[in-house]
């Protein structure tokens, strides 16, 4: 059985982190991509990325309407690894922390969180509101995984997509994949940091 991952994008800015996570994903012959997309999340590929619906869908082994509440992935009996949305809109986010699965994403999501699976959410908003943090720290009471796309200085990263390389690679990581996509820490070397 291969190992199934769930990949959603939404209407939050940051199209790019999905597209190369299914990349990534892509390249291992053991998973199975599951690609899940709001009506938003097509309009900021397509803004963003200059990149058709057909292209994005070509990238998945697995395309579910978001409309599509009878799919595979809305019932916990059909086993995969877990998911990730990203980007993650504060609409996604809302719903999922208050169990308001109206759309293919907030429910696979939410059988994620109640069958214990691993739920990766890149939420991506600025400033961050009460209401928005109050349903952060709720999907992480529920065991969810919190990963706003911040930039890693530390790894002296020299563009913006080996930025967004790192960030995937660190994603993938809660997934027991390692990645070449990602610059580790090693350490201070020389002098002291302070």
């Amino acid at each position: 059985m291969p190992r199934r991952i769930i990949v959603a994008i939404t209407g939050a800015a940051g199209s790019v982190y999905g597209v190369r996570l299914l990349e990534e994903l892509r390249q291992n012959a053991e998973i199975e991509t599951h690609l899940v997309v709001s009506r938003a999340g097509f309009l900021n590929v397509a803004t963003e990325l200059d990149m058709r619906r057909s292209d994005l869908e070509a990238m998945a082994d697995v395309v579910h309407s978001d409309r599509d509440i009878g799919a595979k992935i809305a019932s916990g009996s059909y086993k995969t690894e877990g998911m990730i949305v990203a980007p993650c809109s504060m609409k996604t986010l809302a719903a999922i922390a208050t169990g308001f699965a109206d759309n293919l994403v907030s429910r696979a999501a939410d059988v994620v969180l109640k069958e214990r699976r691993r739920l990766v959410l890149m939420v991506r908003e600025t400033p961050l509101n009460l209401v928005h943090l109050r349903n952060m720290t709720t999907v992480t009471e529920m065991g969810g995984i919190i990963f706003p796309p911040a930039p890693s200085f530390y790894a002296k990263l020299e563009s913006l997509d080996a930025m967004v390389n790192q960030t995937v690679g660190r994603v993938l990581d809660f997934f027991e994949m390692d990645s070449d996509l990602v610059r580790r820490w090693q350490g201070v070397k020389g002098e002291s940091a302070e």
